[in-house]
């Protein structure tokens, strides 16, 4: 009787120690890598500016982001730039709001709120 109990308090104790460890999760070691971080840096700061070219700056500091952070392929960021050109256009040659149309439209293209 007494050797079974001591075998129970032992099978217990074993059992503890093994949950006990388990419980703590290992600690991430940082990697150095010139791979994207997925993270935007934290002195990353939007344009200023208002009106259509500030919404254009503000859009492409956006894209910007998103590819030094992974978030989109040189190829899909290069095609958003491209697409804005003509936002751009109108908003230089001063007809706000077909900028502002455009950009929506390019913004809605490739999945970003409009």
């Amino acid at each position: 009787m007494i050797r079974a109990g001591l075998l129970l308090a032992l099978a217990a104790l074993g059992l503890a120690a093994c949950q006990s460890t388990a419980s703590q999760p290992p600690v991430p070691q940082p990697v150095a890598s010139s791979t994207p971080s997925y993270v935007t840096r934290p002195d990353f700061r939007l344009p200023e500016g208002s009106g259509c070219a500030g919404e254009l700056a503000r859009f492409r500091a956006v894209m910007d982001n998103d590819l030094a952070t992974g978030h989109v392929t040189r190829e899909v960021h290069g095609r958003v730039i491209a697409d804005l050109r003509g936002p751009e256009g109108a908003c230089s040659a001063g007809r706000a709001g077909e900028a502002s149309a455009g950009l929506t439209a390019v913004k809605r293209r490739y999945g970003y709120p409009g």
